[in-house]
């Protein structure tokens, strides 16, 4: 089954065997959901639920202690935001994913999360089924994302009057033409093709712009640059 995916940030990916379990904490203020999740994830052989709390600054502190591979969580908690508990993880945990589930109506608060380095956004209403292939898709090192949230903030960005470059550097022809095509949701395979290049010189690409733009992921790659004028939804 297909699931919605916004952008792949890396490629690699390690098998089951050499992962082991996947680890997992869960971060939410009410208890029906954490029991919620644990029932949900407890059918999957390769996923484990190792602890849950229901604050953020809890959320951190266990993290820490447990040193989960997967941590999911609501968008705003008590004592600790999750703009700041992802930068707190992030910080001493890079390797930790961290996935947000969080309404449709939270998802102007996604270029936040972003920024603070979240993996994935689901929306709360999303299947068990959906949920435990997330979790697989974000410990093999992909970035997910609910269509319906990447819809609002594409067609938001779009819809953002151009400003002045900032950024130190500008972007080459191709770099830009790599983007235009990563705003139509084209994966580094397709672009690839598309152009006549291989997969590794498109990755190279995109870490260039990377770079010069000082964003971390394709996601917000794009979302800058149809804010500022620099791509189009309707590019041809």
């Amino acid at each position: 089954m297909d699931y919605p995916l916004l952008f792949k940030v890396k490629e690699e990916a390690m098998s089951e065997d050499e992962r082991g379990k996947t680890k997992i904490l869960v971060v939410d203020g009410y208890d029906v959901v954490r029991q919620g999740i644990r029932r949900l994830l407890e059918c999957e052989p390769d996923l484990e639920v190792v602890g849950e709390v229901d604050n953020g600054q809890q959320a951190v502190n266990l993290a820490r202690k447990l040193r989960p591979d997967v941590i999911i969580m609501e968008a705003r908690m008590t004592k600790l935001d999750g703009v700041e508990v992802t930068r707190r993880v992030k910080a001493e945990q890079p390797d930790a994913a961290i996935l947000v589930l969080a309404s449709l109506d939270e998802a102007e608060y996604f270029m936040e999360l972003l920024r603070a380095g979240v993996d994935g956004y689901l929306l709360k209403n999303a299947k068990g089924e959906q949920l435990a292939q997330t979790i697989r898709m974000l410990r093999a090192g992909q970035f997910v994302c609910d269509l319906q949230v990447e819809r609002r903030l594409l067609k938001h960005a779009g819809r953002t009057h151009p400003v002045a470059l900032e950024f130190g550097e500008h972007l080459t022809r191709r770099e830009t033409e790599v983007l235009k095509l990563a705003a139509k949701r084209m994966s580094n395979r397709d672009i690839a093709v598309y152009l006549g290049l291989t997969e590794g010189t498109v990755k190279g690409y995109f870490v260039s712009i990377f770079s010069k733009m000082s964003v971390s992921s394709r996601t917000e790659a794009v979302l800058e640059a149809l804010k500022r004028g620099w791509v189009s939804l309707e590019d041809e």
